[in-house]
């Protein structure tokens, strides 16, 4: 199957879920894209792989425009509706490829991206595309979960994350992501990076396929028993198994000439 339609097929089907899960999966969410987009924030922005828009919405009330771009009208149906509860006015949604923007080189003033880099079938490629439509002197952020520096840890748990969902690519450790942006012509990267605690069941039901769901509860009950913690801190709670997602937020900008 084309990797674009096993994307846009698997998020369709978990639009709804999705879309509660990315409501609560950062308190923060507001704070850290003003803080980190800066003046860039205030111009015109796009949300690349913007899913049920919750960033969009985020960014959209100090912004002049945004685009929020997504491969899965589902998702966008889901964002437009976000965007109309707040009674923002001045966000276009656009449905495509992330892997080929379709926009015309130094379009925005600021380049946004959570939680997708992993589903990209050519996250260098994405990345390259971001860096080509930002303005020179823009600003990007981006976002994502990273898996372990070893790479036998980062391959176990990218196996784990494969079983559950067939869209994800790869979780890549954090030095492969900074790599990757720098690779992009991106510089002056800032990172930060936080654990966020999860429980495995509530990780499943977004997915919300329980053909799925006894396998991999399965193989990860195993390892957590075994002391194999796979790079996502996997342990036995109270009977539940649970776990951690790592996450990067990489402030980087484009060199203004």
């Amino acid at each position: 199957m084309d990797h674009l339609k096993r994307v846009t097929d698997e998020f369709a089907r978990q639009a709804h879920t999705f879309d509660r899960f990315a409501e609560t999966t950062d308190e923060q969410v507001a704070a850290r894209f003003a803080a980190a987009l800066g003046d860039a924030g205030r111009g015109d922005l796009v949300d690349v792989a913007c899913g049920p828009g919750v960033v969009t919405a985020a960014i959209a009330p100090r912004a002049a425009s945004v685009v929020a771009f997504d491969a899965t009208g589902e998702m966008l149906d889901k964002a437009r509706a976000r965007c109309a509860k707040a009674g923002l006015a001045n966000v276009t949604f656009q449905c495509g490829n992330a892997e080929s923007l379709p926009f015309e080189d130094a379009r925005f003033d600021g380049v946004v991206t959570r939680l997708a880099i992993h589903h990209f079938a050519d996250p260098q490629r994405a990345l390259g595309e971001m860096f080509r439509v930002l303005r020179p002197g823009g600003t990007a952020v981006i976002v994502d979960v990273v898996s372990s520096e070893v790479p036998e840890e980062s391959n176990l748990q990218n196996a784990i994350e494969r079983l559950r969902d067939p869209s994800h690519v790869r979780m890549l450790p954090a030095s492969a992501l900074d790599a990757g942006v720098a690779r992009a012509g991106f510089r002056d990267l800032a990172p930060d990076t936080w654990d966020k605690r999860r429980e495995f069941e509530e990780w499943m039901d977004i997915v919300a396929d329980p053909a799925r769901a006894e396998p991999v509860r399965t193989v990860v009950r195993a390892l957590a028993e075994a002391g194999r913690h796979a790079g996502m801190g996997l342990v036995l709670r109270g009977g539940r198994v649970e776990f951690f997602h790592r996450w990067r937020l990489l402030q980087a900008h484009k060199p203004p000439h």
